[in-house]
């Protein structure tokens, strides 16, 4: 599509996306799940010592805190073992040393010729038996590795990883840079002890450097598989093919002085292998181990870690080297003499040393790059391997390189936290590229919408990717679900609201009882931070939904936060929150529940505090430019498709568009086409515009979502300088508009600027938006977003909530053609909605003879006292009346909300000689009826296609007449049919 994001670049950004979010799903892809154990009776009594071996195995995962221990099968013949894996599927099989009718080596063969791939380990429980099966299993195949049984139930974890990290590492190398350990062992007595602290210790490492991130408990178990991966090797051929296959992610190498070099045993074999390393990865931290003490002069003199093979602490030295040379634990800062001057357990903490330390010890450090290994330990592999080619001679100066550091660090934190979800913290508040949740719980469903945003945009190219422009989300953080359940639970609220009717009973009720403590610490110590406007901003558990929007039936409110007392901005923002909770139980949202068939009691509210955008002119706050877009446009216009989609805009804050007040419609892929004529344009543009009040600081919520904003004359943004790209002239002499506010004559908000001579390249950005996100979430969506052209460093457009656009089409011809037209009772090509809607025999019409634009209050509590009387009689029918349906401006239409006609199933706007009124695509109410496939019908006054049969209607029976609307009932079914791919729509009488 012209000027579109192309399919190719937007499976770049989802490859980017994939990269940072769902990389750990594809590491780790192979799991031993099923074990088959072939020991004799005997043996398996030694191994289990009278208790069950699967529950010492599971006990060892669960202390380690790993997921899926596997389930282990005992049989103790061969023949047992053969018939068995034929009939069920293994992923590895042990085998002990005695099996009654066959050898080691001979059976491995059979079970070999019943599946070739699955791997065949032998454990041995009695160290007698090394020699031998060292001699004998030497030159064979058959068995993959040999183990000794040491009675402790790791043997069969490091077993089970063994296996899990050479099939593994191949693929985890590649797609996530896991990290490898080599260790070069001929001796199955130590390599079997090697691996069991190897992985105990790497393991337990892994996790507390995974607790220290921002992460969820299903994605650090997800992380764990990150770890790095051990191979063993057991000749110098094998090492040198692992180093060079892998040697761009060994993390170190562990190695024996004597083992097989060209078929031969090799006593400088280790000395040789350290050697080869140090020539490639110079900074590669290695070890050397032996039973010769004299061998560590040697291992010194190579730059390598040396461990003594026959010490009593032979564990600890081993644990001691994998904290202190691959990063993991503390970095402890020395002297040149060994002495520790001090230490760092966090990032955080490391920063601040690295200001202090002296410099010998920073050049220490930085010259045996335990900076890197520290980093990378951490998972910070790109930016470790960078560091690892600085050297200390590539700075000047030692301050030059302890800044550098400074910086990396820096680098480093920003990448942990940039685009997720973290727990609270208040250093990272006006950091804008994470959201923070103050209090445990579901985000809710536009929480949820606003996660994935940040999360796209700060993982993506998505941010820069229009020039000239940036796109971001507002600083925003998130009270969870869990806050609700508590504030309800402790205060006694849940029979209170289960029998309390009255909204405004519920409000006074909440705002006298108290959040969680916790949450009210979090929230001053966030308000000591922020000093700017917030949005307080419902998130119900089916807000924003794929089924069901939930749009603006909560409530969302704007506070100043301007008090120079934070103990009363805190007293607001509370009263804010719980007024929010509040608001599930009014009567528009319990009308809404019903509607839908869902049940009020599972709903549960979180909620989003997110900066306002905008900037303060004297005693008011207000964005350049607000607005809504849809990737499916209901009403397209000249040769614009549906799938093109619609924006819809307008100066100040969104509240004006979102309630379908006078804005200016356009869309994105051909921003330059007018949807109405210069007249009309005039005619219907932006008259005022809604901005925060700042001039008090105190606030009565009570009174309402609009307590805290003003709604002001348009001229009045002329003054503050917001209009210079956003307005026009009205020249009556030349009956023309003219971009610019040049010259004498009205203003005419119709951002021709922007939109025509590309100021700001919002038309792009919306399409690009769009495109993605309809992509991503598979189904049209509709986005709010606000402006702020004079943003540093470039003019910003701020995503403020996402959401699925819901549009359900069948297949349902409307031919006016087949039907009598003297039973037809209106047709419109202006439609939306889809389907066949029969056995409504009940209309409510405003009869346009008595309709007063000055009056349509009074005609909406007129319409509520119906609608009250056909919900308790079960009547469902069709609603017809002038102008806008949903809007809170009376004088585009009729300012009903959903409670108020929720019993209606078609809504016909129709236009009057002096009250023809655009549909208000933007609005939430726009968006529910859509959603709930509820017709939505536009007649324009003098139509040539579409009409309203008046004269039929005025000939049915009155049921009840009020002083505006009429309610007539039909003898005769009436049936609607609507066809949503070509937006026309029907109403006919059924002939019986």
């Amino acid at each position: 599509m012209e000027e579109s994001l192309p399919d190719k670049e937007y499976k770049n950004f989802l490859s980017e996306f994939k990269l940072s979010h769902e990389i750990f799903h594809d590491l780790m892809q192979f799991k031993i799940r099923e074990v088959l154990l072939v020991a004799t009776i005997y043996d398996a009594y030694i191994l289990e010592q009278e208790d069950m071996l699967t529950e010492k195995i599971f006990g060892e995962y669960y202390q380690l805190c790993l997921s899926n221990a596997p389930r282990i099968t005992n049989v103790s013949s061969g023949k047992q073992a053969l018939e068995i894996l034929q009939k069920r599927k293994f992923d590895l099989v042990i085998l002990t040393m005695r099996i009654d009718e066959f050898s080691p080596i001979e059976f491995s063969n059979k079970l070999r010729a019943v599946d070739k791939n699955i791997p065949i380990l032998l454990l041995l429980n009695d160290n007698s038996d090394i020699s031998f099966c060292e001699e004998c299993c030497k030159d064979e195949n058959a068995i993959d590795k040999i183990f000794v049984w040491n009675g402790d139930p790791k043997t069969f974890l490091i077993m089970n990883k063994y296996v899990e990290d050479k099939i593994n590492v191949s693929n985890d190398t590649k797609i996530g840079m896991v990290r490898v350990i080599l260790l070069v062992e001929d001796s199955i007595r130590y390599y079997s002890r090697y691996l069991q602290t190897l992985y105990t210790e790497i393991i337990k490492q892994t996790q507390k450097l995974i607790a220290e991130e921002q992460l969820d408990d299903s994605k650090k178990l997800l992380r764990m598989r990150s770890r790095p991966k051990i191979l063993i090797v057991d000749t110098y051929e094998k090492a040198i093919d692992i180093i060079e296959k892998y040697k761009d992610y060994l993390l170190c190498v562990i190695s024996d002085f004597e083992f097989p070099r060209e078929n031969l045993l090799d006593e400088h074999a280790g000395v040789k292998l350290i050697k080869y390393i140090k020539n490639i990865l110079p900074s590669l931290p290695t070890l050397l181990q032996s039973s010769e003490n004299e061998n560590e002069k040697i291992a010194l003199s190579l730059h390598s870690s040396f461990i003594d093979k026959n010490s009593e602490t032979l564990s600890l030295d081993l644990k001691k080297f994998i904290l202190t040379n691959l990063g993991f634990g503390d970095f402890i800062f020395r002297n040149l003499s060994g002495e520790e001057i001090s230490r760092a357990k966090t990032l955080d903490e490391l920063k601040e040393q690295l200001i202090k330390i002296p410099d010998e010890s920073l050049l220490y450090h930085a010259q045996n790059n335990h900076f890197s290994s520290w980093l990378m330990a951490r998972g910070e592999i790109k930016i470790a391997k960078s560091l690892q080619k600085v050297n200390v001679s590539d700075f000047e100066y030692t301050k030059e390189m302890r800044y550098h550091l400074i910086n990396i660090c820096d680098v480093v934190e920003y990448k942990k936290i940039k685009g997720k979800i973290i727990n609270f913290d208040d250093k990272y508040i006006n950091e804008g590229i994470n959201i923070a949740r103050l209090y445990e719980g579901s985000l809710g469903g536009k929480g949820r919408g606003i996660a994935f945003l940040n999360t796209l945009i700060h993982n993506t190219s998505l941010e820069n990717s229009i020039p000239g422009s940036m796109i971001k989300i507002p600083k925003t953080v998130v009270i969870g679900t869990e806050a609700f359940d508590n504030f309800m639970e402790k205060n006694d609220l849940i029979n209170f609201v289960n029998q309390e009717t009255d909204i405004d009973e519920i409000k006074n009720k909440f705002i006298k009882c108290s959040l969680p403590e916790n949450l009210i610490d979090n929230l001053k110590k966030y308000l000591q931070k922020v000093k700017y406007p917030l949005a307080v901003r419902s998130s119900g558990l089916f807000e924003d939904s794929i089924s069901q929007p939930f749009s603006g039936l909560y409530n969302t409110f704007i506070i100043p936060n301007n008090h120079p007392d934070i103990e009363v901005r805190l007293h607001q923002l509370n009263e804010s929150i719980k007024l929010v909770y509040a608001s599930i139980y009014s009567k528009n949202a319990k009308s809404y529940f019903e509607a839908v068939n869902y049940k009020i009691e599972e709903e549960k509210m979180a909620v989003i505090l997110q900066k306002v955008v905008g900037n303060r002119y004297y005693d008011i706050f207000y964005p350049h430019i607000s607005g809504v877009a849809q990737s499916y446009n209901y009403y397209p216009f000249s040769y614009i498709k549906p799938a093109d989609g619609i924006a819809v805009i307008a100066v100040g804050l969104g509240t004006y568009v979102v309630e379908g007040e006078k804005s200016y419609g356009f869309c994105p892929k051909y921003p330059k086409i007018e949807i109405e004529s210069q007249e009309g344009i005039v005619n219907n543009t932006q008259k005022k515009f809604v901005a925060i009040d700042m001039s008090t600081t105190s606030v009565n919520l009570l009174e309402g979502e609009d307590s805290t904003l003003v709604k002001i004359p348009i001229s009045e943004a002329e003054k503050h300088g917001t209009l210079s790209q956003c307005a026009s002239v009205w020249d009556r002499n030349d009956s023309k508009i003219k971009p610019g506010l040049f010259g004498e004559g009205p203003r005419v908000i119709n951002f021709a600027q922007i939109l025509k001579y590309k100021s700001f390249p919002l038309p792009k950005i919306i399409e690009r938006v769009l495109y993605i996100l309809k992509t991503a979430l598979g189904t049209p969506v509709e986005i709010e977003f606000a402006i702020e052209l004079n943003a540093k460093p470039k003019p910003t457009f701020f995503l403020l909530q996402v959401k699925p656009f819901i549009r359900k089409v069948d297949n349902v011809e409307v031919e006016i053609d087949n039907i009598d037209k003297e039973n037809i009772l209106l047709f419109t090509n202006k439609a939306l909605g889809n389907g066949k809607i029969q056995n409504i025999y009940n209309i409510i019409y405003i009869d346009p003879d008595k309709f007063n634009k000055s009056k349509t209050r009074l005609i909406a509590d007129e319409i509520e006292k119906f609608n009250d009387i056909a919900k308790e009689n079960n009547i469902y029918y069709i609603l017809m009346g002038p102008g806008r349906w949903g809007t809170r401006d009376e004088w585009l239409g009729i300012p009903i909300k959903w409670n108020q006609i929720s019993n209606s199933k078609t809504i016909i706007e129709y236009g009057l000689k002096d009250f023809q009124i655009d549909p208000s695509l933007g609005s939430h109410f726009f968006h529910n009826i859509t959603s709930m496939n509820i017709g939505y019908f536009s007649i324009p006054y003098k139509s040539k296609e579409s009409f309203i049969n008046w004269e039929w209607l005025k000939n049915q029976n009155v049921k009840q007449r009020g002083k505006y609307i009429v309610h007539v009932e039909v003898k005769n079914t009436l049936t609607i049919l609507m066809d949503g791919r070509k937006q026309t729509a029907m109403v006919y009488v059924e002939n019986k």
